[in-house]
């Protein structure tokens, strides 16, 4: 995994480039590419690389030229894994391309040069990637269809910058950091339209899409891909045998790899399934144990206490499946001292650019993946299982799931504990007045809807399911896929998703909803289609988000430093605070374990306060 960056100016802009404007991008990529960083220019183009090797360890390095001569043809920056590249290589072979590497890096640079723009639509995997198209003088840009990997661009006044990441960008001289009121709602929000970005100059490349900037300046935005509404005619039997044979077929692929590999494993459904599937693949390929890992919480499972959405710890479960499947099992045990660790909350914060609502579990996810570093280089996860089998349960509550709203949105602002929004709990009437985000999501959700394939003739359920789960693949996972790339380069681990590949999901979204609740519970067909591979305990296991800490100390610690930004009449973010809530909130002191929901609130305040003090005068409102 890598990162990438860079960018290209108008032919007829007498600009120069400047190397150390390249250095300086490469630097905030450090972390997503600790093996080797390198940049490439030529009059009016730039592009930057940071590598993390993966695959051909020794060939792959970036930028990648198609030839030896002065101008190639063509020069790619990539960051991703094709997991279809040895069939492309053979392929391009026969149409005479002739290979220097064994890295999936040159099939993709290879790919361009025989299919153009085109090329996307025969990668799969989860990539972006730049290519300097020395025959047009075009800079063009893709991203993969699900956005696993992100891609961000600013057009300025000469031309157009790119990166993997905001800081990036920010880190050229011609792209500025200022976020004003709508970025402020892109912040809040809990479903970002493809493409929004909290900086006002930037823009996300939108999932399945592709960008041409050309030499006049023009600039050429392309959806490749989109999910198809076709009708599924596919019995009961026959669709569980497809999971299960389409669901394999994607982590045997996933698992090629030239460095050590482990699976994430939180004993839940999704992620056990991708477990057991991974052991009976490398048992076959005669290159097991599987590797496994999970994050639980000093004194965590000794000291439960149930609440609304979690019934039990993650740790039997997962070390049932880490036995049942003959796993190399890790457990990292975090204590409150690393919950509360500056430097750990510091590192989450500039990963991911801007705050985030989830407090602790960020901070969490961040050292586990850390921790899994520390002996695998790659890891595999069951991220976006729920979204495209029926796994949450504001799915399976008709009012929410019926509500003319996104139907987490709608969960968020019935349950008592969200109810003025994940994180905005401790924000002024006035500035959420300002903030207006009713507005904002019902203006969101008419667009989304406004793109959903359906089939003619559907009835009213199997019509509102196929568009539940559209909302969720393009509004709700993005969110957590940007999530797990961020916390995961930045300590410098690639995480692949085998749920998320084109044909899983496109099979998925057509399969009727009777059929995937057919036993009644959520995520009836995964269930069945790994019946044989996991142990009952886990096949009956209601879903459970992430743990969050139930450390009495760490909440009364969060308690204390929102003081001390009370506390401080500097503090930038007190202008958007309900004053009476938050006195209430330390008056409180952090007494109950439970109210881990309110908690996030102050996280969020926390977050948004240290964000504010870089962010200075940039804040335009």
């Amino acid at each position: 995994m890598c990162g990438i960056a860079g960018w290209a100016v108008r032919q007829d802009a007498r600009t120069r480039q400047d190397p150390g404007v390249a250095a300086s991008m490469a630097h905030t990529m450090a972390c997503r590419g600790p093996d080797a960083a390198g940049a490439w220019s030529r009059g009016h183009v730039t592009l930057v690389h940071t590598r993390m090797a993966v695959i051909d360890l020794s060939g792959g390095r970036q930028p990648m030229a198609s030839d030896e001569s002065e101008e190639p043809a063509a020069t790619l920056t990539y960051c991703g894994e094709v997991y279809n590249f040895r069939e492309l290589r053979g392929e391009l072979s026969g149409r005479g391309h002739r290979f220097r590497t064994r890295s999936d890096t040159e099939v993709v640079l290879r790919a361009y040069l025989e299919w153009g723009e085109r090329c996307v639509e025969h990668l799969e995997g989860m990539f972006a990637f730049a290519v300097w198209d020395a025959r047009d003088r075009s800079l063009f840009l893709a991203r993969d269809r699900f956005g696993i990997k992100p891609l961000s661009y600013a057009p300025t006044r000469d031309g157009l910058v790119f990166g993997s990441e905001p800081k990036a960008l920010l880190a050229h001289p011609d792209v500025s950091p200022t976020v004003d009121l709508e970025g402020l709602r892109v912040l809040f929000s809990m479903a970002r339209a493809p493409g929004e970005s909290v900086h006002r100059d930037i823009r996300d490349l939108p999932p399945g899409h592709t960008l041409r900037y050309g030499p006049g300046g023009e600039l050429s935005l392309r959806r490749y891909w989109q999910l198809e509404a076709r009708p599924h005619e596919d019995g009961l039997d026959r669709t569980i045998g497809q999971v299960r044979e389409l669901l394999e077929s994607s982590v045997t692929e996933q698992l090629v790899s030239d460095v050590p590999l482990s699976v994430m494993l939180s004993g839940g459904l999704d992620s056990s399934s991708v477990a057991a599937l991974a052991a009976g693949a490398l048992a076959v390929q005669g290159s097991g144990p599987v590797r496994t890992t999970t994050v639980t919480y000093s004194g965590y499972s000794d000291n439960f206490q149930p609440d609304l959405v979690r019934s039990a710890p993650d740790s039997p479960y997962a070390r049932a499946v880490a036995e049942h499947v003959g796993a190399e099992h890790l457990e990292i045990e975090l204590t409150t001292a690393d919950l509360l660790d500056p430097v750990a909350r510091r590192t989450v914060l500039r990963a991911q650019d801007v705050p985030a609502p989830f407090g602790d579990m960020d901070t969490s996810t961040y050292q586990a993946f850390a921790g899994v570093r520390g002996h695998s280089k790659v890891a595999l996860t069951g991220e976006s299982a729920d979204e495209i089998f029926g796994g949450y349960s504001w799915v399976h509550i008709p009012d929410l799931a019926y509500e003319e709203q996104f139907p987490w949105v709608a969960f968020e602002q019935w349950h008592p504990g969200t109810r003025q929004g994940l994180g905005q709990g401790l924000l002024s009437p006035a500035f959420k007045k300002r903030l207006d985000m009713g507005t904002y999501y019902a203006e969101r959700y008419a667009q989304a809807m406004a793109h959903i394939p359906r089939l003619p003739g559907e009835e009213a359920e199997e019509r509102r399911a196929r568009e539940v789960c559209h909302l969720h693949l393009t509004h709700w996972l993005p969110r957590l896929l940007e999530r797990n790339d961020r916390l995961s380069m930045i300590s410098g681990l690639e995480v692949r998703v085998p749920f998320c590949d084109r044909r899983i999901v496109q099979y998925a979204y057509n399969i009727p909803w009777e059929l995937k609740t057919y036993d009644g519970r959520e995520k009836s067909l995964l269930r069945a289609a790994v019946r044989d591979l996991l142990p009952e305990m886990v096949l009956d296991r209601p879903k459970a988000p992430f743990p969050v800490s139930q450390d009495l100390t760490y909440t009364k610690a969060l308690h204390q430093e929102f003081a001390d930004v009370l506390a401080d009449p500097a503090s930038p973010v007190l202008p958007m605070l309900d004053t009476e809530a938050a006195r209430a909130v330390v008056a409180h002191g952090g007494a109950e374990v439970q109210d881990w929901l309110h908690r996030m609130n102050i996280e969020m305040v926390l977050q948004v306060n240290s964000w504010l003090l870089t962010l200075g005068d940039d804040l335009d409102l």
